[in-house]
């Protein structure tokens, strides 16, 4: 599945995502990340900063289903797919670090990248839009910024 013109102005435009993952006793974990972003056409990277259950998970389980919103539009995706723990052996691994890095201006070390290859995907967005249709961004925005005090 390759990654919409829209999916990456959403992933551009949030600040966290939510990395969902199952261990072998089918036990899920969601691990909110903050370095994330697409690579290429079709992968989502996730720089592994403090995740040690994630890997672990991913390494026994590539199944993951990540989700992110614009918190201000509400509106984003659940992605789901298959993931790979990239190592520092890796040959792409350099290149997927230099654009984490951009990200964390290299203050967050992290040995191993996430990569995810997208297999499905569904919008998130608030249940506003579905019960007042007329609802605009900019309104849902205002509205967001009196709740979050903005």
């Amino acid at each position: 599945m390759e990654l919409t013109k829209e999916i990456k102005e959403s992933i551009n435009k949030s600040v966290l995502c939510w990395l969902a993952t199952v261990s072998t006793k089918n036990i899920p974990n969601v691990s909110p990340k903050e370095i994330f972003r697409y690579y290429g056409t079709n992968k989502i990277i996730i720089a592994n900063i403090a995740s040690p259950q994630t890997i672990k998970n991913i390494q026994q389980n590539e199944n993951v289903c990540l989700s992110f919103i614009d918190i201000l539009v509400q509106k984003g995706f659940q992605i789901k797919g298959k993931a790979r723990i990239v190592v520092k052996e890796d040959a792409e691994f350099l290149e997927m670090e230099k654009a984490q890095i951009e990200m964390t201006c290299g203050n967050f070390p992290f040995e191993t990248i996430t990569e995810i290859t997208p297999e499905q995907r569904k919008p998130i967005i608030a249940p506003k839009y579905i019960l007042y249709p007329d609802t605009t961004e900019i309104e849902q925005i205002k509205s967001a910024k009196k709740a979050y005090g903005l």
